[in-house]
């Protein structure tokens, strides 16, 4: 007897086809949440934390100038007999540049000369009649000894020989006068030939032959030389508000009209304290020294100057839109919800600081131990700020006031009050470590107390990481700024996405 067999009840597809159910319930609950998030992120504008360089310049202008620069004036009066040199021509010391008429000085050494040799002839004189007086005076000495004449004949020979001694002296004396004049007046004859005093170029020159010079009241200027053109200088006037920026060293870059494709280097060299006021607009003088060892820049030319007083390589750096943002639906002071105590992000960037630190094992212990202990001190002194934070208004202390008023000097007493916070913040930060300090040698103590001030006096602010498509508040320590970005430090990595905005709703 045959058995009949029976077909399977069950289609072979239906497996098959719940599989495919399966997959694509899934692929629609990762398109949905998927798309969930893509809704969310997008309902933030952004900006990337990059690694970068930052670079701080304050702008000036100038004008180039030679490095030292002499003005050649005439100190006798008279008229100008050549002139041996014109512009731009390079002269070296001692050169001969102009000369002025030397007749009238010639002529005064010749009467100073007779003048000369007629005291000397009054001296000879002088001489002979001192030479009878003490004869005469001998002879009377001797023969009053004898009382063979007066006594009053020896007194008036004795006064005689006096008066002989005083016309040798006066004769001596005029010799001397009128030798000094003639040797005046030759000094004067040596200056008629204008002579340069330095190697040099001649950059002006104010006098032509035939012209007559005056230098009754002044001494007037005939030509400038600039010593030196391979090195010059650039006088840049910076603002009051830059000017604590600046400082002798920093780098300047700066272009010029005449030669606007290429750009110059300089260095700072001076900032000088004589300040000027113009239009309530008070400006310091800089002085920048340029190598113009190739000639090509020229005194006079108006500059256009950067001075480079910061300058951060391969840093964390985020634009400074994230750094005004600010959520709408929060109020300012509930900015940064569990920021905690002032001082807070000072304990991981000390942490982080000490890590790169060569320290001893047992150094590290200490530091360690401190660092937990102040870490426990500010979790107590932020829970006690939360607690006040969510006191009622009646609770807090002084609450009911009138609100405080600012008055004038508003600004610097807020200085001074930061001023006195950072203070206490350092002496508190030396009071928590005094373990780890004890274990330190003089040079590493130095060297966290730099780092403890800088920390200290360091700007921070709250910033916004878009994570899972909501904004966190992270505190983050601020650095250099070009005006667009800025450096940052702290909880964050390159890449993350800082809000810098919300973006209008869809309608």
């Amino acid at each position: 007897m045959s058995r009949t067999s029976r077909p399977n009840s069950r289609p072979r597809w239906l497996p098959l086809a719940g599989g495919v159910l399966v997959l694509a319930l899934l692929g629609g609950a990762a398109w949905y949440w998927g798309g969930a998030s893509r809704d969310a992120e997008a309902a933030w504008r952004t900006a990337p934390v990059e690694r970068g360089n930052i670079r701080v310049a304050i702008s000036s202008t100038g004008t180039l100038s030679a490095t030292s620069t002499v003005t050649v004036g005439s100190q006798i009066s008279g008229q100008v007999l050549e002139v041996l040199v014109d512009y731009n021509d390079r002269v070296t010391e001692g050169q001969v540049l102009a000369r002025i008429d030397p007749k009238t000085y010639e002529a005064q050494i010749a009467q100073g000369n007779a003048q000369v040799a007629s005291a000397q002839a009054s001296l000879r004189q002088a001489q002979a009649a001192l030479a009878n007086a003490e004869a005469d005076y001998q002879r009377k000495a001797a023969l009053v000894e004898r009382q063979l004449i007066a006594r009053s004949d020896v007194d008036l020979a004795k006064a005689a020989l006096d008066q002989a001694r005083a016309q040798v002296a006066s004769a001596q004396a005029q010799i001397r006068q009128q030798a000094a004049s003639t040797e005046t007046t030759r000094v004067n004859l040596e200056r008629t030939v204008i002579r340069s005093p330095v190697n040099g170029v001649v950059l002006t020159r104010s006098i032509e032959p035939g012209q007559t010079v005056a230098a009754s009241l002044q001494a007037p200027e005939l030509f400038t030389i600039a010593e030196d053109l391979s090195k010059m200088k650039i006088e840049l006037s910076v603002d009051e508000a830059d000017i604590g920026q600046v400082k002798p060293g920093q780098r300047v870059s700066f272009t010029v009209d005449a030669f606007p494709d290429r750009q110059f280097r300089g260095e700072v060299q001076q900032v000088r304290l004589a300040a000027t006021t113009n239009n309530n607009v008070v400006t310091y003088p800089v002085v920048v020294s340029v190598d113009n060892s190739d000639g090509t820049l020229l005194p006079g030319l108006t500059v256009n100057a950067e001075i480079e007083v910061s300058r951060r390589d391969d840093v964390l750096k985020v634009s400074n839109a994230a750094l005004r943002y600010k959520p709408a639906d929060q109020p300012a002071a509930a900015a940064a919800p569990g920021r905690g105590p002032r001082g807070a992000g000072m304990l991981e960037d000390l942490a982080a600081f000490v890590a790169g630190m060569d320290l001893a094992p047992a150094q590290k212990s200490a530091f360690e131990a401190d660092l937990a202990a102040a870490r426990q001190r500010q979790e107590e002194m932020r829970k006690a700020m939360e607690a006040s934070r969510q006191a009622t208004p009646q609770q807090r202390p002084g609450a009911g006031g009138p609100p405080m008023m600012m008055m004038g000097g508003a600004r610097q007493q807020q200085a001074n009050a930061g001023g006195q916070m950072r203070q206490r913040m350092l002496e508190r930060f030396q009071q928590d470590f005094a373990g780890f300090f004890a274990t330190l040698q003089p040079a590493q103590r130095e060297a966290v107390e730099r780092e403890l001030a800088n920390l200290a006096g360091a700007r921070r602010a709250t910033v916004y990481r878009l994570e899972g498509g909501k904004p966190v508040p992270v505190m983050v320590r601020l650095g250099a700024s070009d005006g667009s970005s800025t450096e940052i430090s702290g909880n964050v990595t390159e890449g993350d996405l800082l809000v810098t905005g919300e973006r209008a709703a869809a309608r």
